[in-house]
């Protein structure tokens, strides 16, 4: 292992039609992994990753097993291509059951089972309509914090993704999230827009979905990670099976903790973060994270030689 590399694995909204085909055509597992994987999801996820249409993949319970095959037929090609291999993983929300897909914990199969089965709780848990997220951008945890407070009224909203300083996703009740978007521009905000989300990913109106999540994990086996993954809800890194999937629950309704796990990684003497799948959105957010860092991603085949290329050299 290169003690030195970590790769982190992106979850919903990095999700596009047409991608992975450079990657595709370049490396066979790709194909290979997503008829592994679509054989358990009853339905070719290939194809709706190549068809669309857009706002099939954008559904919360068909985004989250597009995504974690996305990542792993990533990974498992740049595992066919290269001896390269990281010392640390992370993934943001969705992609850290990607990352212990990659890390040996989990299978493949038993993975897409339980995301699937994520997905449809999240839906399900929020009435359509009921629920909102937004970014805000310019504010720091304390004022955010301040600002959803205020907005709440006796509803759920909260700071549910710390991305980077100055960037911070919140979710909760939709009329709670309109009142902290208003009351957020006033705090001097730069920006304090809506998301194209339905559903409030890690707010307190996850949890009733988190006990379903529980029995969903419990039937599935983990073992401990060959490559240590750096967990969301703590920036901490969990060995044990027992330990990792009630970190998992506890995600569903959890903060991502995304600054402090490339913190953490930075801490630890990693020089070069790889953004294992679709998109680039994580490298953007990784270099405002840890300045000391090199980011690179596999978003397409071009991306994929220069990266090994530059690693190898």
């Amino acid at each position: 292992m290169n003690t030195g590399l970590a790769f982190v694995f992106p979850g919903q909204g990095s999700q596009s039609v047409g991608m992975l085909k450079g990657i595709a055509d370049a490396h066979p597992v790709v194909l290979d992994t997503f008829a592994e994987a679509s054989e358990v999801f009853g339905q070719d996820l290939w194809k709706l990753a190549q068809d669309g249409p857009q706002e099939v993949i954008a559904l919360t319970e068909i985004t989250q097993p597009l995504m974690l095959v996305a990542g792993v037929a990533c990974w498992r090609a740049w595992c066919a291509a290269t001896d390269l291999r990281p010392s640390l993983l992370a993934g943001h929300s969705l992609g850290e059951y990607t990352a212990y897909v990659a890390a040996g914990s989990l299978s493949l199969v038993d993975a897409v089972k339980v995301v699937k089965t994520r997905g449809e709780l999240m839906r399900d848990a929020c009435p359509d309509g009921a629920g909102k997220m937004a970014a805000i951008l310019g504010l720091d945890e304390t004022q955010m914090r301040a600002v959803c407070e205020q907005a709440a009224q006796g509803q759920v909203v909260q700071p549910v993704n710390f991305n980077a300083p100055g960037q911070i996703v919140i979710a909760g009740h939709s009329e709670a999230v309109d009142r902290a978007i208003s009351l957020a521009s006033q705090a001097g905000a730069k920006k304090a827009m809506a998301l194209a989300v339905s559903v409030p990913c890690h707010s307190d109106l996850m949890k009733p979905a988190s006990e379903k999540l529980a029995e969903s994990l419990a039937a599935v086996n983990f073992a401990a990670p060959a490559i240590p993954v750096v967990n969301n809800v703590d920036g901490g890194i969990e060995l044990e099976p027992t330990a990792i999937r009630e970190k998992l629950i506890k995600q569903l309704y959890s903060a991502v903790l995304w600054v402090d796990s490339v913190t953490v990684m930075a801490e630890k003497n990693v020089q070069n973060i790889v953004e294992c799948g679709p998109g680039k959105v994580l490298c953007g957010l990784n270099k405002r994270i840890a300045k000391s860092v090199t980011c690179y991603s596999l978003q397409d085949e071009s991306a994929f030689s220069a990266t090994i290329a530059a690693l190898s050299a």
